[in-house]
């Protein structure tokens, strides 16, 4: 499992912005119990953990090694909840319309407004967001 996770991290790195991450016992199996998450039906997690060790690095991996599109928002003083919509919207119909593999990657900083929440608990719950388009 060590080696491909190394080859997997070796070919993401030849792709994107280099991760220069350490994959130790514990992270390999991080990355093995996300794959296995994103990889199944509506498969969604909540990962907690202290700022900085590793979740988005270890579950961008994960993503790449299932061949899925990480994606997530990019907030602004001006995003509100029509850019929030317009996002997903986007997100949805890469998924569902063009059956790519999406993992959506939202942080607790990207929740600039309690409204936000409403939607991600709709996706989270269902699957389905009410007046989405």
């Amino acid at each position: 499992m060590s080696s491909r996770l190394h080859e997997g991290l070796r070919e993401y790195n030849d792709v994107n912005a280099v991760m220069d991450l350490v994959l130790f016992e514990d992270a390999m199996k991080h990355v093995c119990k996300v794959c296995r998450i994103i990889a199944s039906d509506q498969g969604h997690a909540l990962l907690v953990g202290v700022g900085g060790s590793g979740k988005q690095s270890l579950t961008r991996l994960s993503s790449f090694i299932c061949a899925y599109t990480t994606v997530g928002i990019v907030i602004s003083s001006t995003y509100n909840m029509n850019d929030l919509k317009t996002d997903l919207q986007g997100f949805y119909m890469k998924s569902g319309g063009k059956d790519e593999g999406i993992c959506f990657l939202f942080t607790e900083g990207q929740i600039t407004k309690e409204e936000f929440l409403v939607y991600i608990n709709d996706l989270l719950s269902s699957g389905e967001i009410a007046d989405l388009f």
